[in-house]
């Protein structure tokens, strides 16, 4: 995962979204629910595929991660969470029970 300091988030969803990753996910209840057709995944359902982490342009403290991930179903989206101080704990436990891609399927590196 890169620290991104010169592109915001939005650039990299932009991009990801061109990579196929178009759902907007949300964690609720201990699962990742699709922004599209409402369904939820389990950890064991999904691969994280892309990692990106930021810092706020006009305040540093304001850290977010932005997810690539796909489910196993196919569906592929993006998450974006809070890190440091203003993260979520149960969206944490959540996403570290998440298997992350092998380097050569991630979809992350181009990016950076």
């Amino acid at each position: 995962m890169k620290n991104n300091e010169t592109k915001h988030e939005t650039e990299y969803i932009k991009e990801y979204q061109e990579l196929g990753f178009t759902d907007n996910f949300r964690i609720a209840d201990g699962k990742l629910i699709s922004g599209e057709t409402g369904t939820s995944y389990q950890e064991t359902e999904l691969k994280i595929m892309g990692e990106n982490r930021f810092e706020g342009i006009s305040n540093p403290s304001d850290l977010s991660i932005l997810y690539a991930i796909e489910a196993k179903d196919g569906t592929k989206g993006t998450l974006v969470t809070a890190y440091g101080p203003d993260a979520d704990v149960s969206e944490y436990e959540f996403l570290k029970k998440v298997p992350e891609a092998k380097a050569d399927e991630r979809v992350d590196e181009p990016m950076q």
